[in-house]
């Protein structure tokens, strides 16, 4: 019994170092560098995918590992890892997707041998580091675009990458009034052409006459074609606001936009005749011969056939309506081409229903 006792835990002593010896013999150090960042770590595991699964790091398939998932680990081995990434460049508005296990711009750039990017615009900078979660970036290749400012064109070289981009590259403002073509937000590319049409808007305000109209009242105390005022019309006057525009520096056009009479017109009050008969009829009259020779001569010099283009004719200067409205046309078109007999003839028709206010030289009667 005492033997056999000493044996069991002989037996037992030999078991448990071996166990301890087999434990030691799995357990094994490894170097992992993940997107070059290197840290050791301890792990059991037999194979480079079981030591990245102890670690908590899940790879797909555009990542890179070296050596591969399935190769075998021993204790004092490395591991590489290189985080695949997705790129998504926005080429003058048109994206392109890639994937790169580089950590920046630039290598990815490099790797994806992307052509036509000389002399590009990024958003970000070429050595901007790419995340985990990828990267994101705008590019304006250079081009040749047409840009018309005010009515002048000419050809710009750019990078930049919308109209507004444009706008601000070449430092042009614009103000509210201004128009454009194509939208601010509008991409360029070669055929694109730009317009910018400038609008400088301003306002006025003026005090202007309003004119009276004139009230005809029919009556048979008067032969059909004489008139009488019987009362006098006044002008009144309004506050009339013009807007002016002007197109790319061109002449303003105006329109009027507010008009407020501030004084009201009072109309003429005019008869008109029905009477019938003719108001002029054929005869000539010299009465008062002598006072109108007397106007006359304050009028017009006592000139009978003057015109002096002032638009009242003749030796008592009649305006053209007057001389119309009272018979003068039975003798001539206009007063300085009848006689001074018809003249007057005509100067006592119409001092028959006016007397002598049409005449500013009244005082020399």
């Amino acid at each position: 019994m005492f033997w056999s006792w000493k044996l069991t835990a002989l037996t037992g002593a030999v078991v448990l170092a071996g166990g301890a010896l087999t434990a030691t013999s799995l357990d094994k150090t490894v170097a992992v560098t993940v997107d070059g960042q290197t840290t050791s770590t301890t792990s059991f595991a037999s194979t480079v995918g079981g030591v990245l699964a102890s670690r908590g790091l899940t790879v797909g398939p555009r990542d890179v590992v070296v050596p591969s998932v399935d190769s075998p680990v021993r204790d004092g081995d490395s591991v590489q890892v290189l985080f695949a990434r997705k790129v998504t460049l926005t080429v003058d508005g048109k994206p392109t997707e890639f994937y790169t296990t580089a950590t920046t711009l630039d290598g990815a750039l490099e790797t994806a041998s992307l052509r036509g990017l000389g002399g590009a615009d990024f958003s970000v900078s070429r050595s901007m580091n790419i995340g985990r979660d990828g990267l994101n970036v705008d590019v304006s290749t250079p081009k040749t675009v047409t840009f018309k400012v005010g009515g002048k064109s000419k050809q710009v070289t750019t990078t930049a990458g919308t109209v507004a981009e444009l706008l601000g590259e070449q430092n042009v403002g614009m103000s509210l009034d201004d128009r454009i073509k194509p939208a601010l937000n509008s991409v360029l590319n070669e055929k694109t052409k730009v317009t910018l049409t400038q609008v400088k808007i301003s306002t006025k305000t003026v005090t202007e006459k309003v004119r009276f109209g004139t009230i005809k009242t029919k009556t048979s105390k008067l032969y059909t074609g004489q008139t009488k005022v019987t009362s006098s019309g006044r002008s009144g006057s309004a506050k009339v606001t013009y807007e002016y525009t002007s197109v790319n520096g061109a002449k303003a056009k105006k329109k009027i936009i507010e008009r407020v009479v501030t004084k009201a017109p009072i109309s003429q009050r005019l008869l008109v005749g029905t009477k019938a008969g003719s108001v002029s009829g054929g005869g000539i009259n010299l009465a008062r011969a002598a006072m109108w020779d007397r106007i006359a001569r304050c009028e017009s010099g006592g000139n009978w056939s003057i015109n002096t283009g002032n638009g009242y004719y003749g030796g008592l200067q009649f305006a053209n309506a007057s001389w119309r409205s009272n018979g003068g046309a039975d003798f001539a078109p206009r007063a300085d081409l009848a006689s001074r007999a018809e003249q007057i003839t005509v100067a006592n028709r119409y001092y028959a229903t006016s007397g002598l206010a049409p005449w500013g030289c009244r005082h020399a009667a």
